[in-house]
């Protein structure tokens, strides 16, 4: 069954969805912690206009980012924390076994 997804034009596969959605916050939450480690620091209403990600979408980025010790608030915003670059180098490797599992699945399925 193929479904689209509101206002995105988006198609959708109920066997994929759950997958695509969770990969589309990954993204959110990568785009919210590289938009900050470069505009250090910001809030809520900054980084919603940087990334033009709703404010309630990049506050639950920032909740799960500071639970994750990547970011720390200050009085002025927040602000990244020295675990940044292990947690990119870390995610990007993560990625690279999941592409792997990609083209397995791609294969699979010819």
């Amino acid at each position: 069954m193929v479904n689209t997804t509101k206002g995105k034009n988006k198609e959708r596969c109920v066997l994929t969805n759950v997958i695509e959605t969770e990969l589309d916050i990954l993204k959110r939450h990568l785009m919210v912690l590289e938009t900050l480690k470069k505009n250090q620091p910001a809030g809520i209403i900054k980084l919603s206009e940087l990334t033009q990600h709703p404010q309630h979408m990049v506050r639950y980025s920032l909740r799960i980012l500071e639970q994750d010790g990547l970011i720390v608030p200050s009085s002025q915003g927040a602000v990244t924390t020295d675990a940044v670059q292990e947690t990119f180098l870390l995610v990007k490797a993560k990625l690279k076994e999941m592409r792997k599992t990609v083209d397995e699945l791609i294969a699979s399925v010819e």
